[in-house]
């Protein structure tokens, strides 16, 4: 335990995608570190995204080119360090004449009072103009450039609409957000960091020229002093600053609901769908977990930070609705497998609407006394950039601390070459031949060249302990307790992989039962 006679450099309040990002890059500086999440890592927002590493096509109309321009360059530096839970996707998108804009854009607002004809119409001309913006801004060399399509010849026309008979595709990619979090915080904790899963930050008051922050986790009280405080609480980032640290603040945070929806899969390739609604809004409709489409996103207000988000009936039906003009066959309520809702906490910029608040994040000190770094905002895509920036920002405070070294290093378990993903799921299955294709697939997607460790000396499937099914042992269970801070089935099902989505409700008890009964045993 730290005192203030030996106190951390940082400590960090908050264990999403932001916090084990900072807590990562500066652990790999030489830093004394240690990072508390109330919850599960990731357990809101970051495991709640539409799980792309992206540019942000539609944020172009909303001339937020800085930020598009940041994101597409992050795209590859991201997926060269970790390959196995990141990898390259095609977008299509289908045009028709009648497709809208959001009037709210600035784009809009210019092209309606220079062409007041188009009556709020998004020309042909304009989406190519973006798309080559999209492939020229981030110095793409992975990735392969924006092509036209015919809908009317292959696959991706044969499940939609006949009049849409047209389209774009152009290249982003697709990300386990869950999972992201989790190995930047195993990374962290390698490199010399406490990660305090489960424990919730009291208060965090200035003692002189230090923070005393108190926490309550499992093993119950404790103080910890740290020369500076990053405030990385997404959602409760207020929450932080004034019922925390107790300070007043000018800064605010707009929270915003985006939901999905999951159904058993729609189309039998392996590209994702760029829709474009007649409201003017954007939805995806992206290959998932194998058998299934995950649909998305919704933008609405969420007022209140305790209450947890949930896609409500009327997000679920309006995601429905929007995918019906496009898709060939109709969906209904009944076809939806699983909802998800999280709380995305963007910066408060005044914006008259959800969709139009900016997406770029926004890095607040305060210091008046030791050191308070506060972050509003982010997207997925950024947060190493963003964790960059922090450093930076605190950088005069220490004077000693190394620099930049995080681009391009991999993430535990990536530590190959994007293309070598077939050539390990092959290895992988020759080693340990009672795997099959489903399985062997999903543990190199998971954990890379760790799967190797996953497994140990297991020969047969027996060795590996008891099969919960879905191809889930207690083997991997107790590897993720070991290793990735599980604490709970839901940790399991829902956060380090999406089994939940295949495992019966008796079947999933079974493993909150194990893991109970693994944690008694141990107390």
């Amino acid at each position: 335990m730290n005192n203030a006679t030996n106190p951390l450099d940082l400590f960090i309040i908050g264990g999403g995608i932001n916090g084990t990002g900072v807590a990562r890059d500066a652990a790999g500086r030489g830093m004394s570190v240690a990072l508390a999440e109330m919850g599960d890592l990731g357990g809101a927002t970051s495991s709640a995204s539409t799980k792309l590493f992206h540019g942000g096509l539609r944020y172009l109309e909303f001339f937020e080119f800085n930020l598009v321009r940041k994101a597409l360059i992050e795209r590859e530096v991201l997926l060269s360090a970790m390959p196995h839970i990141s990898w390259p996707m095609r977008f299509v998108l289908p045009y028709h004449k009648d497709m809208r804009f959001d009037t709210e854009t600035p784009t809009s607002q210019v092209l309606t009072r220079v062409m007041p004809w188009m009556r709020g119409r998004r020309p042909k001309w304009l989406i190519r103009l973006g798309l080559f913006l999209y492939d020229s801004l981030g110095g793409r060399k992975i990735l392969p450039a924006t092509t036209r399509l015919d809908l009317t010849q292959g696959p991706e026309g044969a499940v939609l609409n006949r009049k849409f008979q047209n389209a774009f595709e152009y290249s982003d990619c697709w990300v386990e957000d869950s999972r992201l979090v989790v190995l930047n915080a195993v990374d962290a904790q390698n490199r010399g960091a406490q990660i305090l899963a489960r424990t919730k930050v009291v208060s965090a008051l200035r003692d002189g020229d230090l923070w005393r922050i108190e926490t309550l986790g499992p093993q119950g009280g404790a103080v910890h002093f740290a020369k500076a405080l990053i405030n990385a609480g997404g959602p409760w980032v207020e929450d932080v600053i004034r019922g925390v640290a107790r300070l007043n603040a000018t800064e605010g945070v707009r929270l915003v609901r985006g939901s999905h929806i999951v159904t058993d899969k729609l189309f039998d390739h392996d590209k994702a769908y760029f829709f474009q609604g007649e409201d003017g809004r954007i939805i995806f409709a992206i290959p998932y977990e194998t058998d299934f489409t995950l649909i998305g996103t919704t933008d609405a207000d969420h007022d209140d930070v305790t209450v947890k988000p949930k896609c409500t009936d009327a997000e679920r039906d309006y995601l429905i609705d929007f995918i019906n003009t496009y898709f060939a066959k109709d969906i209904s309520a009944k076809d939806v497998v699983w909802t998800y809702s999280g709380v995305r906490p963007l910066y408060d910029d005044g914006a008259k609407s959800a969709t139009a608040a900016t997406r770029d994040y926004v890095l607040t000190l305060n210091d008046d006394g030791a050191p308070l770094l506060n972050i509003f905002g982010g997207k997925i895509t950024t947060y190493r950039k963003l964790s960059e920036q922090v450093l930076s920002k605190i950088g005069p405070f220490f004077p000693h601390m190394t620099g930049d070294w995080t681009a391009g290093v991999a993430l535990p378990g990536g530590d190959f070459p994007v293309a070598d993903v077939p050539k390990l799921i092959q290895r992988l299955a020759q080693d340990y031949p009672f795997l099959d294709g489903f399985w062997a697939k999903r543990l190199i997607r998971a954990y890379g060249t760790l799967a190797w460790d996953v497994l140990g000396q297991a020969t047969q499937a027996s060795d590996l302990g008891k099969a919960f099914g879905a191809s889930l042992t207690a083997r991997e269970v107790q590897w993720l307790m070991d290793h990735e801070f599980v604490h709970s089935a839901d940790d399991v099902l829902w956060r380090r992989s999406k089994l939940g989505l295949r495992l019966t409700s008796a079947q999933a008890c079974a493993v909150a039962d194990w893991i109970d009964g693994q944690i008694k045993k141990t107390a």
